[in-house]
């Protein structure tokens, strides 16, 4: 879903991804002209999350605190509060020491604080090899790995727009977004990463995931103990579905085990309904069985749906000048789809065409299928155009023209 820090940034990648701010040259700047500075209590929460040691320093004043396995050389002096005179100065040079420090829990902590996020620390356990022990990871382990945390990311934005066993294509527009500004940085030796996913912009995909998760992890020791899949109904409820169940078979498959490890931002606090240190989620090769029986589950029992929805006409094919054809429609309103594919009969196929010519969209009714993800309609009925402005009809018109090679089969059609 978004750019590791370590892919060069003119790589191929999703539109929405974004690199890890560390990824550029120096710090980030964390602190501009006029701005706030960070709060020394969050500042000192994220420094003792990843591991930095407070080593004295004058009680109820200020800490000195150091990098996870430093022998003392590097420090920081963190005031305990900002009501000290001195507070300010102590807090921007803790900042640009942050900034110079060579440990890569500082970048991690500088990302925290110049945006409050909620961090997802996803990792892999996988036998470590003589480039492994030196810090470098595969490949194919890296790829593997990101894959992974793209797709339980987007589970957890799935199931923030709406609970279902099985979304397919609908919602996707919207949990993308959802996602936009969310970051991935790597840890070390590429068996690790975490995700910071924005309080202001993601706080529910967080929350979603929290619950999902565990409910997740419940259902399969349910399942494996008692043989039964009652647990996974149940757990739609939570945010479980398809989509996480098939995003944590990428994140286990060919390793010894994997885990999920939620951490709520600092400046923002634990969110209501939800723990305060939500315990981390692990599974195991042994768990594969049981999730994939759960997605199977999921795909073949999501019921369909019936709408009513509009749409573009963007595509018209059928074999003959005369019968029954195909239509594609790019959804304006009605489904949370992007597009889905329509069989009209021979009067619906026309109407279509027509609306198609005048720049015109299509309202139509039926069953929204799960099969292939959402992107079918079935049993279409009450075929007719919708009246638009001007500059929706202008916009549309503009499609029909770059869409022309599709339309040509039609207007062949209706001309015999």
């Amino acid at each position: 879903m978004h750019r590791s820090m370590d892919e060069p940034t003119g790589g191929a990648g999703l539109p929405a991804a974004r690199s890890h701010p560390t990824a550029r040259p120096g710090p980030p700047p964390l602190v501009g002209a006029g701005e706030e500075l960070p709060d020394p209590a969050v500042l000192g929460a994220l420094l003792r999350r990843h591991g930095w040691q407070r080593r004295g320093g004058a009680p109820g004043r200020y800490g000195r605190w150091t990098p996870p396995g430093s022998a003392g050389t590097t420090s920081l002096l963190v005031p305990e509060s900002a009501a000290f005179p001195d507070s300010g100065e102590l807090i921007e040079e803790a900042l640009l020491a942050l900034g110079r420090s060579p440990d890569p829990s500082a970048r991690d902590i500088l990302v925290s604080l110049t945006v409050p996020s909620d961090e997802i620390r996803l990792w892999r356990e996988v036998p470590e090899s003589a480039a492994g022990a030196a810090g470098a990871s595969g490949w194919t382990e890296a790829e593997e790995l990101r894959s992974a945390a793209r797709q339980v990311l987007m589970a957890g934005a799935l199931a923030a727009r709406g609970r279902a066993g099985y979304h397919g294509a609908r919602h996707r527009r919207k949990a993308r977004a959802a996602l936009d500004d969310a970051l991935i940085g790597p840890g070390a030796g590429g068996r690790s990463l975490t995700a910071y996913v924005p309080v202001d912009s993601g706080r529910a995909v967080a929350v979603r995931l929290c619950h999902a998760l565990h409910a997740t992890r419940e259902a399969v020791d349910y399942q494996r103990a008692t043989g039964g899949m009652e647990a996974f109904d149940s757990a739609v409820a939570a945010g479980v579905g398809r989509e996480l169940t098939e995003a944590l078979i990428a994140l286990v498959r060919g390793s010894e085990g994997a885990g999920i490890d939620l951490r709520w931002a600092p400046a923002a606090g634990a969110p209501d309904g939800c723990p305060a240190r939500p315990a981390p989620v692990e599974f195991s090769p042994g768990d594969l069985p049981a999730l994939r029986a759960a997605g199977a589950r999921y795909l073949r029992d999501e019921p369909a749906v019936q709408v009513r929805l509009t749409g573009a006409v963007v595509r018209l094919r059928r074999s003959g000048p005369r019968g029954a054809g195909i239509v594609r429609l790019r959804v304006l309103a009605g489904a949370e789809v992007a597009h889905v594919r329509v069989e009209l009969d021979e009067e619906a196929y026309r109407i279509a065409g027509h609306a198609h010519l005048v720049g015109l969209p299509l309202r139509v009714e039926g069953r929204l299928e799960n099969r292939g993800g959402f992107r079918r309609l079935t049993g279409a009925s009450q075929v007719a155009p919708v009246q638009v402005d001007e500059a929706e009809r202008d916009r549309l018109m503009k499609a029909l023209q770059e869409n022309v090679d599709y339309f040509e089969e039609a207007c062949a059609g209706e001309e015999a």
